[in-house]
């Protein structure tokens, strides 16, 4: 069975717990050793940027099919003590804090590859009450969510460990989808695009979309990006485009597509 734990020390030294994990403890104590960060999204007049930061700051986790043999090989490095000592509490308290296993399923089922916590898709009436999310925060209806639409984020009631820990987690809404993206500050040591923008021909005025059907978005910030559609009025297509190495509904304007 895999077991998840909490490393805690100091912020801003959680990548370098990784990387000195990663020098120096056998690979066939551990599976894998991380710091989560989530996306969110920063309005800057005509552009929004994508910002990666840390969720948990002054964490770093770990998995292991053998937390004892994992113990005490953190324990026999000098370097490792020192990086997890706190100096507030002893070194015992911080050397490993362990996730219930609903609590280790529940932060897996939210991060992707890159233990990143992407953007949710989130559509309102225009009267702030939500018709429709697709991404992370579709997860956590029961974890206290409570959304800031002005701001482009949710804060979230998460349990590290049997204590709570709020945190904010990212969104878009309709009106985003056009505007371009790019990303800004970025905490995470990962390589990301300059910009989501790829123009397209527009569609024919007129086009009628049916559902299952190809199309291809022209405008905005998902421009280039090919989707399938879900359903169609006359003014607004909803589509099923992959995104965030997830399956996201949205709707968009119908002449923001093109049929391939």
């Amino acid at each position: 069975m895999l077991h998840w734990y909490v490393i805690q020390t100091y912020t801003g030294r959680e990548e370098k717990l990784v990387k000195m994990v990663e020098r120096v403890v056998p690979r066939q104590f551990y599976h894998s050793c991380f710091v989560v960060y989530h996306e969110q999204l920063w309005k800057r007049q005509q552009e929004n940027q994508v910002h990666i930061r840390r969720t948990f700051p002054g964490y770093a986790f770990i998995t292991s099919e053998d937390p004892e043999g994992l113990f005490l090989c953190l324990k026999k490095v000098p370097s490792m003590s020192k990086l997890l000592a706190d100096g507030a509490l002893a070194e015992e308290e911080y050397t490993f804090i362990p996730l219930h296993p609903e609590e280790a399923s529940f932060l897996d089922g939210l991060l992707d590859a890159d233990h990143i916590i992407r953007l949710s898709y989130v559509a309102t009436d225009g009267r702030d009450h939500i018709t429709y999310i697709s991404g992370p925060l579709e997860a956590c209806g029961d974890h206290g969510v409570s959304y800031r639409f002005r701001k482009r984020y949710a804060s979230v009631k998460l349990m590290l460990s049997g204590e709570e820990k709020e945190v904010r987690l990212g969104m878009i809404l309709n009106d985003d989808i056009r505007r371009e993206l790019s990303y800004g500050k970025v905490e995470a040591p990962v390589t990301v695009p300059e910009e989501y923008r790829t123009p397209e021909k527009p569609q024919e005025p007129g086009t009628t979309f049916v559902p299952g059907e190809a199309v291809l978005i022209t405008e905005g910030s998902l421009a280039g990006l090919p989707a399938v559609v879900s359903s169609a009025e006359r003014q607004e297509v909803k589509i099923r485009v992959h995104l965030f190495d997830r399956d996201l509904e949205m709707k968009v304007p119908a002449e923001s597509l093109r049929k391939v």
